[in-house]
């Protein structure tokens, strides 16, 4: 069975996420470990434990998600092969946990960098105020219709800022833009759900982040990605060092194209995808991507267990 592996991003987290897995694997235990040395701070009781306020914050979350992701993935590593594996893709800051299990960065260097890259985008949404609205069931031409209106009325941001499924898109914008935009879909009654989100990400708002990561990234000793990783903002495979720091330099300013990695990796002989992290998120946008894909997720051991003994027959 050809697989690949993807990784969830910000909002996928809870308190008490990836507990389970530090009880029941070294391997996990030793990641967790490992992140409270690297960050100086215990990142692992903010996961078990909370407050959920502060493992809310961006500045934490996105670390923490990375974090528990990995100690899975090397729980995962330990108990089967991995010849079998077409890619790796992430959504948005699962994209660098993505990069990390093809082996493109070390955990030190890569912890180091989501951790920038999280301060820099609160400091972005906090210099840029505005926010993400989930989009259900909207014809994506008509979303792009009303973000040009908008934009061209008032002069504010408003963009589609993630294609997470042919049912589910994401605006990102000012906040007053993003106001605008919920009347109008209300007018057509369209669902929209207001994100808990500290910026625009994935738009130009976020753009003063930019120089920041950049230099970050300059840092960072990458090696080639194997297996490859499909990019958010072409929903084609990357490999290469330099290519990869562009696609994580651009991302921040541009759309997750979500729905297309996907259609991309089945078009391309995925026959299951394997969601690896904490919650569901990406589990669902797959089976609504493309209803008929197989979709496992492996969140806590159980669910390794399970999958590792599927692989096993």
């Amino acid at each position: 069975m050809k697989l690949a592996f993807v990784f969830p991003g910000q909002g996928s987290q809870y308190v008490g996420m990836g507990k389970e897995a530090f009880e029941a694997y070294p391997e996990a235990a030793g990641v967790f470990s490992l992140a409270d040395e690297i960050l100086g701070f215990p990142l692992s009781r903010l996961c078990f434990e909370g407050p959920e306020e502060a493992l809310n914050d961006t500045l934490n979350t996105q670390p923490a998600i990375f974090v528990v992701s990995l100690a899975l993935w090397e729980a995962l590593r330990k108990r089967m092969g991995l010849d079998n594996v077409l890619f790796t893709a992430g959504h948005s800051l699962g994209e660098y946990t993505a990069l990390a299990a093809s082996g493109a960065m070390d955990f030190e260097e890569g912890l180091k960098l989501v951790r920038t890259r999280a301060r820099l985008m609160k400091e972005a949404g906090e210099k840029n105020r505005g926010g993400m609205v989930a989009v259900i069931g909207a014809d994506p031409k008509k979303l792009e219709e009303i973000c040009l209106e908008i934009s061209a009325s008032t002069g504010l941001c408003l963009k589609v800022a993630n294609h997470n499924s042919p049912e589910q898109y994401v605006l990102a914008g000012a906040r007053e833009a993003l106001d605008r935009a919920l009347l109008a879909l209300k007018a057509l009654g369209v669902r929209a759900i207001p994100l808990r989100v500290s910026g625009a990400f994935h738009t130009e708002l976020m753009a003063p982040a930019q120089d920041g990561l950049r230099e970050a990234l300059s840092e960072v000793n990458f090696r080639p990605a194997s297996p490859p990783v499909v990019a958010n903002t072409s929903a084609r495979p990357i490999r290469e060092p330099e290519e990869i720091r562009e696609e994580l330099a651009t991302q921040l300013t541009r759309p997750v194209l979500w729905k297309e990695s996907v259609e991309f990796m089945a078009r391309s002989g995925v026959e299951a995808f394997v969601e690896i992290g904490p919650g569901k998120v990406l589990t669902g946008l797959i089976k609504r991507t493309i209803p008929e894909a197989r979709a496992f997720n492996i969140g806590k051991p159980q669910d390794l267990e399970e999958f590792a003994r599927l692989m096993e027959t």
